[in-house]
């Protein structure tokens, strides 16, 4: 027995995954990359579940550089969304025994 998921669900999730980098990206200089602050507000306003985590400078400049593999020091889609899969697979193993379902709310 399979459970209901509403139409589009993942073209959906897709779609806020893709519009909130661009969201952010826009905020100052190249709108094609997250800047520094840009992830840094990204992260502390779409992932406040993280805490304190991006708040303390030496987690987040960890962070930072494990995501920025160009060098460039900022971060494009592609680093993102390697973020973005890394978070899913982490959050996969953790729900792993819950049943499959969307979080309330959604």
């Amino acid at each position: 027995m399979s459970a209901f998921v509403a139409p589009q669900t993942l073209q959906q999730a897709l779609a806020v995954l893709v519009c909130t980098f661009q969201r952010y990206a826009k905020q100052e200089g190249n709108r094609f990359t997250l800047s520094r602050r840009e992830l840094r507000e990204l992260l502390e306003t779409e992932l406040p579940s993280l805490g304190n985590v991006q708040v303390k400078e030496g987690a987040f400049e960890e962070l930072m550089s494990i995501l920025d593999t160009n060098g460039d020091e900022e971060v494009d889609f592609q680093e993102y969304i390697r973020f973005v899969a890394v978070a899913c697979t982490l959050s996969h193993e953790f729900f792993l025994d819950f049943p499959a379902a969307l979080p309330r709310g959604q």
